[in-house]
């Protein structure tokens, strides 16, 4: 079979406007009168018109004073007048001031130490195993049943300025650790506020505090080593227990946290959805998955399931926006010659590149699919770097001297299988390229320890799971 292309065709001459109506064409105009006059001051006042675009009715003509608010009228078809108001809007400046509290008497140190331990004596009871709940009432809902400590912590607002400044100190403490260790929040409570109580203690006692600050992270740098000494690898026995402690005594989600876990390895990506039905449910999605489906559904293989299966398929990947379906000729022929099917991921496909690969689809000349690049800037350049090196294929872009045209099938990469629905693209790499893909994972792993946003981490993360082995779902 032959390669269709659309013919071109000629432009059609534009057709003449149509007359304007007499009486549009006086609306349209600004009135004679409207030229630039003194106020009673002698300020020049500035003129304004514009064309209403509701009907045919004329928008307000008038002369805007630099100090007074005015009036203007305006003219209808039916010559009724219309008096509008305008006033000038002043805007305020409001300073609050600062409310300043000095440490002479001891008072400012006191009245810190209560907000510390309002906020730690509230939190300290979710601690444990047999730590209780704490109830949550909400504005805008029910109230919430917890026994997070960070999640408690947040919550806490005092009223005196001083005790929630340190009720805040301690829940930064708390957000600190969930950011850097995913639990251990209420610990990391109650021990600041017995550092706090005795760092109290001994500075009453005429201890110098600077020294007292050095000591505890001379202390606290030497703890940590002997942690680490005592501290055991968790088996995967194991896992179910410590899941489930973190997920709020829940054992049937730590089971199926362990059991991902297992499936997608423990430097795998573990995600958690709001379900659909009563039941809890795990899935592993194999290979890598984005949320792009099909440019169009004429595309799809199975029309029963409305999705698009190749295997052992070809992988075209461009940088760029697809214009002209001349540029795709060598790709596509070499496609048609060899029998394989071929994806391509571009930034953006115009209609007519579009139609050609859809008319050679429906005609059976092709076994093809396309869909847009994931991600936006220089995100969609990453992910486009990832497919390449988990396919064995190269990126056309203008950057490194690559053009469409000229591309042939050594730039195509290669997936083992490839399903595309209305909204997301799984691709499974043949594992071909499994040393390419481990020196990419050590690069992002870099990357991730020289991130300092939390997004930016998750993101690399998730990038690192759908190269070396996927992301596992667990639907609450």
């Amino acid at each position: 079979p032959s390669l269709l292309l659309p013919q071109p065709r000629a432009n059609p001459s534009p057709a003449p406007a149509a007359p304007c109506p007499p009486e549009a064409a006086a609306l349209s105009s600004p009135p004679a009168s409207s030229t630039p006059a003194r106020s009673s001051k002698g300020n020049m006042a500035s003129p304004f018109g514009a064309t209403s675009t509701v009907g045919l009715m004329a928008a307000p003509t008038g002369l805007v004073s630099d100090k007074k608010p005015f009036s203007l009228s305006s003219i209808s078809l039916a010559d009724r007048p219309r008096h509008v108001r305008l006033q000038r809007k002043c805007n305020f400046r409001v300073k609050a001031a600062k409310e300043l509290y000095f440490n002479k008497d001891g008072s400012a140190t006191k009245k810190l130490q209560v907000g510390v331990n309002k906020l730690a004596d509230l939190v300290g009871v979710t601690l444990g195993p047999k730590g209780r709940n704490v109830v949550l009432e909400s504005k805008y809902g029910s109230p919430k049943i917890v026994n997070d400590g960070v999640t408690v912590a947040r919550e806490v607002e005092l009223e005196d300025p001083v005790e929630n400044i340190g009720a805040k100190l301690v829940r930064q403490a708390a957000a600190k650790t969930n950011d850097l260790a995913g639990d251990g929040t209420t610990t990391s409570v109650v021990l600041a506020q017995g550092l706090i109580a005795e760092g109290v203690k001994v500075i009453a006692a005429g201890a110098n505090p600077v020294q007292i600050t050095r000591g505890i992270e001379k202390t606290a740098k030497a703890l940590v080593l002997e942690l680490k000494k005592m501290s055991k690898e968790v088996e995967d026995s194991e896992l179910a227990d410590v899941a489930a402690v973190s997920a709020g005594n829940n054992y049937e989600i730590g089971n199926m946290i362990a059991e991902a876990m297992s499936k997608v390895g423990r430097k795998g990506v573990v995600t958690l959805e709001e379900g659909r039905s009563s039941e809890n449910n795990l899935y592993v999605v194999e290979g890598m998955q984005f949320e792009r489906g099909y440019i169009s559904p004429y595309f799809v293989t199975d029309s029963e399931k409305m999705t698009t299966e190749y295997e052992n398929c070809k992988l075209l990947l461009v940088d760029k926006k697809i214009t002209n379906a001349r540029d795709l000729i060598n790709v596509l022929e070499e496609a048609i010659r060899g029998q394989y099917p071929i994806l391509i991921i571009a930034e953006d496909i115009e209609q007519e590149a579009l139609a050609t690969l859809v008319v050679n689809k429906l005609r059976g000349s092709l076994k093809i699919c396309a869909i847009k690049a994931p991600g936006f800037g220089e995100r969609k350049t990453q992910y486009l770097d990832d497919i390449a090196i988990l396919t064995g294929g190269t990126v056309i872009r203008d950057e490194v001297g690559l053009t469409l045209d000229k591309a042939d099938n050594t730039v195509l990469g290669t997936a083992a299988k490839v399903v595309l629905t209305k909204e997301s693209t799984t691709i499974v790499g043949d594992g071909s390229t499994q040393e390419e893909v481990t020196k990419r994972v050590a690069q992002i792993k870099n990357l991730i320890e020289a991130a300092e946003q939390d997004y930016e981490k998750e993101k690399l993360n998730e990038r690192i799971a759908k190269l070396a082995g996927g992301v596992a779902v667990i639907q609450v």
